[in-house]
């Protein structure tokens, strides 16, 4: 697992692929929405959509308010309260 995305609003944990475990056979991201206390992990085609998604949005050279806009996207489908590990 590794911590590619780290501000005060949101935080995102990439795990590897790993096609032993169903659940990461594409890989998947853990996104974690501080302010809100809340997380959310994607994986499958979810997770595929994520990873294009955030390559595009890269490409464009965001700011962190950009990238943490495009991430409080997911707050809706977040209902998991964040915990530590």
């Amino acid at each position: 697992m590794n911590l590619i995305y780290n501000s005060e609003q949101f935080s995102v944990l990439e795990f590897g692929v790993d096609r032993s475990h169903e659940a990461l056979r594409f890989g998947g991201y853990e996104i974690v929405d501080k302010g809100g206390k809340r997380e959310i992990f994607i994986n499958g085609i979810l997770a595929q959509n994520f990873r294009r998604d955030v390559s595009d949005l890269i490409a464009s050279e965001p700011t962190m308010a950009e990238i943490d806009e495009f991430l409080g996207s997911y707050n809706e489908v977040m209902s998991y309260p964040a915990t530590l590990h």
